[in-house]
Formats: structure tokens, C-alpha cells, sequence
């Protein structure tokens, strides 16, 4: 579907809320569940997230629109945009390490798993389906980083909130709570789906 006549800053608020990526496409669960322990923990994750999905989707888009499509090649699209992602979290993993080791750290084996996070990888091939422009990937992409990372705090924060208020039964402690307060989240978030239609 073209998309020629979204302006790009409604593809942002739209992509952080209306179109969240983890509450409306359940997209990037995985770390979504196992680093919202902590709200510090999981506001790194969230701008890890945010900057390898602003980073490697403007790229992906270049790279699809000025040599695939040109080359008549878009057949590995998905293999070039894996390569891309690979490449920007190992950037980030090094500067991670070089610059805020606490926070590489606190990540342990979860930094390298942005590789394979679902969110980077489907804003990429959402532009290609929606036929987005440059600009309109830039801010979808930032959107969506940005909205993945809201999750993720959100959710945190109403964990470590959950741990001095309530008495959570054992057997709903970690990832089934997690699921529980995800899920109603995301009843919210669909409250926003009639505002703007991005798709």
C-alpha cells in the first residue's frame, strides 16, 4: 500500500501509539518480558532498541530503494536487512561496552538478542509493504523505537510498583504477571486505534 500522502510526523505519533509495534503487533516480546524486572534496566534496553531501529531502517530503506530495486534484486531484502541490523548492535554492543559497562552488563546475553528482536526487523519490512518515502520511514522507525521503549518502561515501572503494593500469587510472579499487565496495556493502547490509521 503507498502511503504518499501521510505526513511523516503523524507516522510518528501514530507509530508510537496508535500503531504501538509491542502492544497493537505483539512484536520484540521476548526481551520485553525477561528486562522489565527494572525500570533502569529496561530504559537502556528501550534506548537500544530506539537506536539501532532509527539507525538501521533509514539504511535499509536506502539501501532497498537506490541498489535492490534498481538491481532487481529485492529478493534478498531480508538477508541485506539483517546484515544492516547485525551490524549497528554490534557498533552499539562495542560502544556499550567501551562507554557504560554497568549497562552492558545488566543486559548480559540480551544486548546481542536486539540482532534477532522482532521490532527492528518487521519496521523494515513494514516499509517496504506500506511503500513508505525516505521520511516517512525515518519517523516510523523512530516512532516505533520510541513507542517499543515505552512498552518496555511502562511495564517496568508498573512491576517494581507491583512488588511494594500487592502480594503477587507465586505462580504468577515473573513472566505470567508480566503477560497480565502487558495484556492490559495493551487494551489501552488499542483505545488509541481510531485516531489515525497508519497502514
Amino acid at each position: 500500500m503507498n502511503a504518499p500522502h501521510l505526513n511523516p510526523l503523524v507516522i510518528l505519533v501514530a507509530a508510537m501509539f496508535t500503531h504501538n509495534i509491542a502492544f497493537v503487533y505483539l512484536l520484540g516480546m521476548c526481551p520485553l518480558m525477561a528486562l522489565s524486572r527494572s525500570i533502569d534496566t529496561a530504559f537502556g534496553m528501550g534506548m537500544a532498541v530506539l537506536f539501532v531501529t532509527a539507525v538501521t531502517a533509514p539504511i535499509d530503506w536506502l539501501i532497498y530503494h537506490l541498489v535492490l530495486v534498481p538491481l532487481h534484486v529485492e529478493v534478498i531484502a531480508l538477508l541485506v536487512f539483517i546484515i544492516v541490523i547485525a551490524s549497528v548492535v554490534q557498533f552499539l554492543e562495542l560502544l556499550m561496552r567501551r562507554f557504560l559497562p554497568a549497562l552492558h552488563a545488566g543486559f548480559g546475553p540480551f544486548l546481542p538478542l536486539v540482532t534477532v528482536n522482532t521490532t527492528i526487523f518487521a519496521v523494515s519490512i513494514f516499509m517496504v509493504m506500506r511503500s513508505y518515502s525516505f521520511w516517512q520511514e525515518v519517523a516510523f522507525s523512530i516512532g516505533s523505537g520510541a513507542g517499543w521503549a515505552l512498552a518496555i518502561v511502562l511495564i517496568a515501572g508498573i512491576r517494581e510498583r507491583m512488588l511494594l503494593v500487592s502480594d503477587v500469587p507465586p505462580d504468577m510472579r515473573g513472566a505470567g504477571i508480566t503477560m497480565v499487565i502487558a495484556g492490559i496495556l495493551a487494551l489501552a493502547f488499542v483505545g488509541f486505534s481510531g485516531m489515525v490509521a497508519i497502514q
